[in-house]
């Protein structure tokens, strides 16, 4: 909880008066019990507020020459400093439309001299415990809000730790090193954010959403945790049984994703993109894709994104198969599958964006430690 309140501490009054006598008056039957501050005129009372301790309280005077006491009001309304800081009015001024004008400045009461002292008494006491109420609600709130925000961060790194960990165990079985599923992630991240001005996806693709697909593009091959690993681990080309099999880590992946979803009780947009990742991201443009066949915007707008990002980096990276491709040959290929392989606005759009693309593999490059440490495993 902050330190704003203190409860050891005597609350602060300000009193604001023109009248030498008035002050003298107010601040001998303020002082025993709180700890008083006089100001003798408009003006200095705005710098005097303005001064730690901020009081917790102002009895202001009205007619005053330099600047008078409704004005006063009106401008500690308006400072943030100050704007919770009740005013009560001390006036000789006793007509209904002078206490309606200091309600309107913000005044929360009005008291009419000559004053009763047991009457100022206790309405200083009554507005001093209201407003002390209202800083403990305050402070307690913001306790609580932090608390929330902190509660929600950790719970939320949790989260993202769980995933890259399931991700990674993917990645453990596959010839892949982990570096994947950050160049993937960041691709996949990049070509949403370049989209969202686009007039095809902007409705679909706001802010959150992007987060979103960063954050579940690691469970693109998270069924892969199912495939045998003398299929997954094969040097050289499948045969066409192996390659069936191979297919199904889409829908193993899936499934894990769907039992996920049903075990809470309202949708994620988390799991569903997730979901169609890993589900779709081997569909193609075409309709020559795998495991449904879909074709065109049937492909969900997740998969197809994470079908460009998968691919551009399966260009680039080393495989036991084959050497990376030159970065010139894998931007050919991607252009190649513009309308075939690939959605055509999106490589388009990559188009735009190579060099970012680049920039991530770079950053997230593949050393010759990764490759021997995932030899060796």
């Amino acid at each position: 909880m902050s330190s704003t309140l203190d409860f050891t501490r005597k609350p602060v009054v300000l009193i604001v008066d023109d009248t030498p006598e008035n002050l003298t008056l107010m601040n001998g039957l303020l002082k025993e019990e709180y700890r008083t501050k006089i100001a003798n005129g408009g003006k200095r009372a705005l710098a005097t507020a303005a001064l730690d301790p901020v009081p917790d309280l102002v009895l202001l005077d009205i007619m005053m020459p330099d600047m008078d006491g409704y004005e006063v009001c009106r401008r500690l309304k308006a400072d943030p400093r100050t704007a919770h800081v009740p005013v009560i009015f001390l006036t000789a001024k006793t007509e209904v439309e002078d206490e309606q004008r200091g309600f309107d400045a913000g005044a929360v009461d009005y008291i009419t001299k000559p004053i009763s002292p047991p009457i100022v008494m206790a309405r200083v006491k009554t507005q001093l415990a209201l407003k002390a109420a209202a800083d403990f609600l305050k402070d307690k709130n913001a306790y609580l809000e932090g608390e929330v925000a902190r509660r929600t961060h950790e719970v939320q790194v949790i989260q993202d730790v769980t995933i890259m960990a399931m991700a990674s165990l993917a990645e453990t079985r596959d010839n892949e090193t982990g570096n994947h599923i950050r160049r993937t992630q960041n691709y996949v991240r990049a070509l949403a954010a370049k989209l969202q001005s686009h007039p095809r996806f902007g409705a679909e693709l706001g802010s959150d959403t992007v987060e979103m697909l960063y954050k579940s593009a690691p469970l693109h091959d998270i069924g892969k945790v199912g495939i045998p690993d003398a299929i997954l681990l094969k040097p050289g080309k499948l045969t066409p049984e192996e390659f069936e099999i191979m297919k199904t880590h889409t829908t193993l992946g899936r499934d894990a994703i769907v039992a996920a979803e049903n075990l809470i009780d309202a949708p994620s947009t988390f799991l569903r993109l997730a979901r169609e990742i890993a589900h779709f991201h081997q569909e193609k443009w075409d309709g020559s894709g795998y495991p449904e066949g879909l074709a065109g915007e049937a492909i969900p707008l997740s998969a197809r994104l994470m079908a460009v990002a998968d691919v551009y980096d399966a260009l680039i990276s080393r495989r036991v198969y084959k050497p990376p491709f030159p970065r010139d040959k894998a931007v050919g290929i991607i252009r190649e599958g513009r309308g075939k392989h690939f959605d055509p606005d999106m490589v388009d759009a990559f188009l735009e964006i190579e060099a970012e693309f680049h920039a991530i593999a770079e950053r997230f490059a593949d050393s010759e430690e990764d490759v021997k440490a995932k030899a060796r495993a």
